[in-house]
């Protein structure tokens, strides 16, 4: 089974892909954005993976894209979270994640977009001193949101995948609330598959 998980830049997605690992050891977890980095840095010299969004062009996203979706469909049968966005923030404007070349290349069986409340994301953001994150408004971010949502269905329907939105926008009561939250719902999505195969 192939899963799409996406949310925003700075919501939780990577420490949510280390819960998942833990909870499902046998999974693959294929961070996209990374391996797109790898690929700028080595064949365009870009030097940050947060420069991405900003730097490479429509043609570009196009290409590593669809790069990164012919070594996922290379892994066949095997149980593979994909960890993107479905919406990418440029400076023209906002770009499909998962376009329709790469899902149909991916076949995802399911795609799942994570929505936070944009408060938590800025103050996710601003905690996280590894990366280089845009500092956008709390409108920006809700925009953002919809534009994920938006391409997720059209990515669902290319693929003929079930989307799933989990809503993560109420506040924690503990820490980690809403990680495990969706780690519980992806991973039904795992168990269920099971079942009905």
């Amino acid at each position: 089974m192939k899963v799409v998980v996406a949310a925003l830049p700075g919501s939780g997605k990577t420490t949510l892909m280390k819960m998942l690992q833990e909870r499902m050891p046998n999974i693959v977890i294929v961070n996209v954005g990374s391996a797109i980095a790898k690929m700028a840095m080595k064949e365009l010299k870009i030097k940050s993976r947060d420069e991405l969004r900003k730097v490479l062009t429509v043609r570009q996203q196009r290409h590593f894209q669809e790069a990164v979706a012919r070594k996922i469909a290379r892994m066949g049968a095997r149980d593979v979270v994909i960890d993107t966005h479905t919406a990418v923030k440029t400076p023209y404007g906002f770009f499909p994640g998962m376009s329709e070349t790469p899902v149909h290349i991916v076949k995802p069986d399911a795609i799942v977009v994570l929505e936070f409340s944009p408060r938590d994301i800025i103050e996710r953001r601003r905690k996280d001193k590894t990366r280089k994150r845009d500092d956008d408004t709390e409108q920006l971010l809700e925009e953002h949101q919809d534009a994920s949502r938006y391409f997720a269905f059209g990515a669902g329907q290319h693929a003929d995948a079930v989307v799933k939105v989990i809503n993560l926008r109420y506040r924690q009561r503990r820490p980690f609330e809403h990680t495990m939250r969706a780690a519980d719902e992806i991973v039904k999505l795992f168990e269920n598959q099971g079942k009905s195969s």
